[in-house]
């Protein structure tokens, strides 16, 4: 990608990370082998189109990109089903549209967090808000309860940054996506014998890599680490790349997660935004 693309071609490309992502077996997450959660494929399939043209708008700002397209997805589903595909993709939704010759999707990307402001911070709070995911707890300073008084986006997410992969990602340039998810995902897609499997193998190379926050915030650090270790474990059927062969395990691994209530959300979270990337790259602009 090296110049701007346009608002079709951009959320063309969400809508097509969303469904990837729902189409491939993804243990612990709604996909389409296993709704759970009290969700079902449906339920993110609704979302993803409600928030597909906000999230494009040329028109609005990161902040009322993540505000516009939260409403939209709960309005839909009544559910919070992807606030953080949401946060993680406003940015690079406006950095597509911004991309020029000289200054690539990763350099843009990083301009456009690095000017986050206090009314991106406003949007961005009040969306968590009508989403009201599980397990948010208080903090002194930057509250998402609170009004962001003089508090910017990026500072926001400076203060989260160390308990929150999403926070993580906008302070380091999502450095865990381009660095580590999409090179993953690429050496998969070379091998799979289909892009489904490419997708189990980016989603259990996330599970094994990184504590998950959405499991971290409901049940504790102990419980992601965990996770992350069982992953790890089950290394032999995912890597370099799940197979036919794989199926059976990871589908054990899938029900034993979901009878617990383990929904590494948040991994999820960063296969749309990493498929979503991938998208964007792999376009040519109208």
């Amino acid at each position: 990608m090296t110049t701007a693309l346009n608002p079709e071609q951009i959320s063309s490309a969400f809508l097509a990370a969303c469904r990837a992502e729902l189409d491939a077996l993804k243990p612990g997450n709604v996909h389409r082998h296993s709704a759970g959660h009290g969700m079902d494929v449906a339920h993110f399939e609704r979302a993803a189109e409600a928030a597909a043209g906000p999230i494009a708008d040329p028109s609005l700002s990161v902040g009322k990109r993540i505000l516009r397209a939260t409403e939209a997805s709960v309005a839909a589903t009544g559910l919070n089903t992807n606030l953080g595909i949401v946060l993680l993709c406003a940015p690079l939704a406006k950095a597509a549209s911004e991309t020029t010759f000289a200054i690539g999707l990763r350099r843009r990307l990083d301009m456009i967090l690095a000017a986050l402001d206090e009314q991106d911070a406003t949007d961005a709070f009040a969306a968590i808000r009508i989403a009201n995911p599980a397990g948010l707890g208080q903090v002194d300073e930057g509250d998402v309860r609170d009004n962001p008084d003089r508090l910017t986006l990026i500072k926001a997410m400076y203060l989260a940054a160390e308990r929150d992969r999403i926070a993580n990602a906008y302070v380091t340039a999502y450095s865990d996506i381009f660095d580590f998810a999409l090179p993953v995902f690429q050496d998969a897609r070379r091998l799979a014998i289909d892009s489904d499997l490419a997708v189990t193998t980016l989603h259990m190379s996330l599970l094994a890599e990184f504590p998950d926050t959405h499991i971290s915030r409901k049940y504790g650090a102990t419980a992601a680490e965990e996770i992350r270790e069982q992953a790890r474990a089950l290394k032999a059927y995912w890597s370099p790349v799940a197979s036919a062969k794989s199926m059976t395990p990871l589908i054990e691994f899938d029900a034993k997660m979901k009878t617990k209530g383990r929904n590494p959300g948040t991994t999820a979270d960063f296969v749309v935004a990493t498929l979503f990337v991938a998208g964007l790259i792999g376009q040519k602009p109208a």
